[in-house]
């Protein structure tokens, strides 16, 4: 029998002295981590999967990959990889820092759900079934997919941390079957009614809501955007910080978050009709506008519609979906809507706005017969040369 391999026998069973084995308890298999001193155990159900298992565990011991089982818990190893999260050591996939309100929603979501619960459980003990259970439980309690899969993702980032870093044999997380989040259908508002909402707005608070209808910006970039970023006579827009309320200016949401925004003329009038207003000389490190904050600028964007007979209400990030549905409207290719959008990839713009595109249907129709009949066409005049041949 190969060393490190051994057949397992339940209390009572005629093996255990030497005779014929009456007991299906398995066998283990085990290999030495000098690394750590320790020898890793694993139990399988027969013999076959326990030399697999030996054989790959030890090309794992020679390339440093697999690291012996620790005692170190899963909010033990939680706090640990907040903490250096938190100070910029770990970065997110794509080699960037994590944004300060993504690291208080995964603390909020190991606090709030996971570790009550499996918080003392050690990190190398956690099973892919242990995790589908809390999934399944949350699905039957009617928890928004959304809200499930951001519970899951602190954990995905601590396990792949744990496996590549840490030596963890295997990461649970990887497996889960979780729940697909229905797309949120987004509510826009047609130019017409959204330069009546923005004429009725007290004057201090237009041009806030002119940048998210007619430049795209999210709140946060609203909050950072400064006067050397606005530039009228190119018409363009530089989005180069977003705002934190805890941080303050903070790097953009993704990579693609920096982006330059064309700006059109309605946008550029209110801008000049601003500096004109303004009784002092604009620097390019000010803010454009002053500290506010959502809350109070919905009250008072509310009331000033309600005085005005406008039934409708607006909020900023339906005013940015709004800008999508004009840009799309003016012919606007896809391609150069992501990108003026600041969206992660073409996918996400097609999943939001996909079905404001005009003409997809008829015109992925009008190109398959344009094919299919070239086709055919093709076909038969093949047909026509081999019979005169």
């Amino acid at each position: 029998m190969s060393t490190g391999i051994r057949k397992l026998h339940s209390k009572g069973c005629p093996g255990r002295k030497g005779r014929r084995c009456t007991c299906g308890a398995g066998w283990e298999a085990s290999v030495f981590s000098k690394r750590d001193s320790k020898k890793i155990r694993k139990t399988f159900a027969n013999r076959a999967e326990a030399k697999s298992w030996r054989a790959d565990a030890l090309s794992a011991l020679e390339r440093g990959t697999l690291r012996a089982p620790t005692n170190t818990t899963l909010r033990e190893a939680a706090e640990a990889w907040l903490l250096s999260a938190e100070s910029g050591e770990i970065r997110t996939r794509s080699g960037h820092p994590y944004k300060p309100s993504t690291l208080r929603g995964y603390r909020q979501a190991l606090e709030e759900r996971v570790l009550p619960e499996l918080g003392g459980a050690k990190l190398s003990e956690i099973t892919t079934n242990d995790l589908q259970l809390f999934v399944d439980r949350w699905q039957a309690e009617r928890t928004p997919a959304s809200t499930i899969r951001n519970t899951i993702k602190p954990l995905q980032a601590i396990y792949r941390r744990a496996k590549s870093r840490g030596g963890l044999p295997v990461n649970p997380t990887r497996d889960l079957e979780l729940p697909a989040p229905r797309p949120a259908e987004v509510e826009i508002v047609g130019p017409e009614l959204a330069s009546r909402l923005l004429e009725a707005l007290p004057a201090e608070d237009r041009l806030v809501w002119a940048f998210a209808l007619y430049g795209g910006l999210r709140y946060g970039e609203l909050r950072a955007l400064r006067w050397g970023a606005v530039d009228t006579a190119s018409g363009r827009i530089q989005v180069r910080e977003s705002w934190d309320p805890k941080e303050g200016p903070i790097e953009p949401k993704t990579r693609t978050s920096r982006r330059t925004v064309p700006m059109p003329g309605v946008l550029r009038d209110l801008v000049l009709e601003r500096r004109l207003a303004d009784d002092h000389q604009h620097r390019d490190h000010d803010p454009v506008f002053g500290p506010f904050h959502a809350t109070a600028l919905y009250r008072r964007a509310d009331e000033a519609w309600e005085a005005a007979g406008l039934t409708k209400r607006l909020r900023l990030h339906q005013a940015r979906h709004s800008y999508a549905s004009f840009m799309i409207a003016a012919g606007v290719n896809a391609k150069a809507l992501s990108s003026y959008m600041g969206h992660s990839s073409i996918n996400v713009t097609f999943d939001l706005y996909g079905h404001l595109m005009p003409g997809a249907e008829a015109q992925a129709a009008a190109l398959l017969d344009t094919y299919l009949s070239a086709e055919r066409e093709r076909a038969e005049e093949q047909a026509r040369a081999a019979v005169a041949l």
